[in-house]
């Protein structure tokens, strides 16, 4: 079954159109002859942002586009202001990690590192919700319910044919961590372990051993898409926002220290032992 691209995605593929219209002139210079900053023609390019139709226009203008090349943009303009599922939640929802959800669901390849808790596409519901509430941010019972739903929906991405190969790397911290009580990371960590039987699926432990890494300053995820012109995105979250890195450099340093990692994690076997070790010490 063909998946349906995401509005998110069809934003990655107009801002690659718009970017190849550009050709060799600069955001500044464009953005200088159209009044706009540079930061909003770089966030359309981007996909951090939509574009609105007028300013669509202004663009097709600028470059010299002809009629029919400019129908079939539009076309994929409307389409990419489609709403997704998330958008729903907008109201709770930080713009990154909206924009984050959005890429996710295209993703071919999710690689992450997380140093604090179980990423959320492996979350139990009740581990999230604990999570969520553990911010501090959200008082209001119907937010903390909605963020929780997102949550929970954003794993259906494991389920769609075909499925997204999802790569986890977990600091042994994360397993010992207690978040809910010994009852809920019972549960979590056992759903976690059998999350690693499943093909498309491989979690790996950074164990204390291990000493100092390369991924010290904090978690990321590494975003893999199908196409040649859809290059990967890497997400670091912060307490404030997420933030999107892009840049070649950037994404070298990425996989650098992701394939860093997994050399000195232990393997999926070893790992889901000490899952299970550490499940069976909470029951104690």
């Amino acid at each position: 079954m063909a998946v349906k691209p995401s509005p998110t995605t069809l934003r990655r593929q107009l801002g690659a159109e718009l970017r190849r219209l550009r050709a060799d002139r600069t955001v500044a210079d464009v953005a200088a002859e159209l009044g706009w900053s540079e930061s909003k023609l770089s966030r359309i390019e981007t996909a951090n942002t939509g574009v609105r139709p007028k300013d669509l226009d202004r663009l097709l203008e600028a470059y010299a586009v002809a009629e029919d090349a400019r129908a079939r943009i539009r076309a994929l303009a409307g389409q990419s202001r489609q709403r997704a599922w998330w958008e729903a939640y907008g109201d709770v929802l930080p713009n990154a990690y909206e924009t984050y959800i959005g890429f996710e669901a295209e993703a071919i390849g999710i690689y992450n590192y997380e140093a604090q808790i179980v990423p959320g596409l492996l979350q139990t519901a009740e581990y999230a919700s604990a999570v969520i509430q553990a911010d501090g941010i959200y008082e209001d019972d119907e937010v903390h319910g909605q963020r929780v739903a997102v949550r929970m929906a954003r794993q259906a991405v494991l389920t769609r044919d075909p499925p997204p190969k999802l790569s986890v790397i977990l600091d042994e911290a994360v397993l010992r961590r207690q978040i809910g009580g010994p009852d809920v990371m019972r549960r979590q960590l056992t759903s976690l372990a059998e999350a690693n039987e499943r093909k498309m699926i491989t979690v790996q432990i950074l164990p204390f051993s291990a000493g100092a890494h390369r991924a010290l300053a904090g978690s990321f995820v590494i975003l893999e898409f199908s196409g040649n012109s859809d290059h990967p995105l890497v997400y670091c979250e912060g307490m404030t926002g997420g933030v999107f890195r892009s840049r070649q450099d950037e994404l070298r340093s990425y996989w650098m220290s992701y394939e860093s990692l997994r050399s000195v994690a232990l393997s999926p076997k070893l790992s889901v032992e000490l899952i299970n070790k550490v499940a069976h010490a909470s029951q104690q």
